[in-house]
């Protein structure tokens, strides 16, 4: 490999919130932060060096979005996703998370329900309740262990005239799914003819593994791309989070300027001067970092359950098709809530995201970040055998 993701780097005295910030959830700091979606390896040394030259430029004042930077951000959709997006429907978003509230805020009113497909990615709750909408679940089916659907019989029972959006998560956050063609296309068909439209956060789009294809779900016709707004992000993709770019693809220009004045109204409508060149850097130099990048993610998620399978196989673990995101499911120790937490936070000391931050559906699981150099993830599960073995 051209790229050095094996190599440890020390984080916790860089201010690092996966790092440094365990102690308000876990009450510590002393455990293997496996936790925040974040990766603990460098990001592309493309994006670096423009960052560099930006630094070295010397001048940090307001920067201007050139048409450049919207046609880059094209042109990484069409070549990854084979999705032509006009640069007139696109708009800048310093995250997918305020995207959401901003969207929810200026296309719903209060009292108004948005439906997500619980386990899922817990900010999605935040979200909608924080702006005083109403959640209706419609959670997924487990048809086999640790495999998920869509349950489109329930979706259809809990959609009424107050229904507003969905919140697709494409891939999903934490089980792992690449939604296949056919999927997408059954739950766009009831969207659009029950008049409810779709908010697809697809941040995870380019963490794809081998035999699986990424769908744009406003790609898949015309009906679809009318009814959909769509989140994308380099954030996840090259880890940069903390640089805070998002992209976000309205179906038309009105829908976008509606975005971009509340945008303007908490003043949040421009780039700082490193997430934008990052950001162009990033999809224009970045892909192959990328490509080793997912080639090692698989190796680990391929070695972590591999080991989990030899020497723990009570914790059951199937390979996600997309994301850095394990998700192990403890529930054949038939411990309580309290009982579970206990021995991974006191015991193994290690923080993972707790299966019920995605909902009463994840009660019994744990995720794991797999985004890590190979060592961490062998002293985790040392850790988990040494407890639960």
């Amino acid at each position: 490999m051209n790229y050095e993701f094996d190599k440890v780097i020390d984080r916790k005295e860089h201010h690092s919130a996966k790092w440094r910030e365990m102690d308000k959830k876990f009450g510590t700091n002393d455990l293997i932060p496996m936790w925040i979606a974040d990766m603990d390896f460098k990001t592309a040394p493309e994006i670096t060096e423009a960052m560099r030259e930006k630094l070295e430029h010397g001048i940090f004042g307001y920067v201007n979005r050139s048409d450049e930077y919207y046609e880059i951000a094209c042109n990484w959709l069409k070549k990854r996703h084979s999705w032509e997006v006009s640069t007139k429907n696109i708009t800048y978003s310093p995250g997918v998370v305020p995207a959401l509230s901003i969207i929810i805020q200026e296309f719903t009113k209060p009292g108004d329900k948005i439906i997500i497909q619980s386990p899922v990615y817990y900010p999605f709750y935040n979200v909608i309740e924080e702006n005083n909408r109403e959640v209706v679940l419609n959670p997924l089916k487990e048809t086999e262990r640790g495999y998920y659907e869509m349950n489109y019989e329930d979706l259809i029972s809990k959609i009424d005239d107050d229904v507003k959006f969905l919140i697709l998560c494409n891939p999903h956050n934490p089980v792992g799914r690449v939604w296949k063609k056919e999927e997408l296309e059954k739950l766009g068909k009831i969207c659009f003819e029950k008049g409810v439209k779709v908010i697809s956060d697809e941040i995870h789009s380019d963490l794809i593994f081998k035999e699986n294809k990424h769908m744009p779900f406003a790609s898949l016709g015309k009906e679809f791309e009318e009814n959909t707004i769509t989140c994308f992000a380099p954030t996840k993709t090259f880890n940069i989070a903390g640089l805070y770019s998002s992209f976000i693809v309205f179906p038309n220009s009105k829908d976008r300027d509606i975005f971009e004045e509340a945008l303007g109204r908490i003043d949040l409508k421009r780039n700082n001067p490193f997430s934008l060149v990052a950001t162009m850097a990033a999809y224009e130099k970045g892909e192959p970092w990328l490509k080793e990048l997912l080639v090692y993610l698989e190796e680990n998620i391929d070695y972590l359950i591999g080991y989990i399978k030899e020497n723990i196989p009570k914790i059951k673990v199937r390979k996600p098709e997309g994301t850095y995101l394990a998700w192990l499911d403890f529930r054949d120790y038939d411990l309580s809530k309290g009982e579970l937490e206990r021995k991974i936070i006191e015991e193994a000391k290690i923080a993972f995201d707790d299966g019920l931050w995605f909902g009463e559906e994840g009660e019994g699981f744990q995720r794991i970040n797999v985004a890590c150099p190979r060592v961490m993830i062998e002293e985790v599960l040392k850790r988990l055998e040494s407890v639960f073995k």
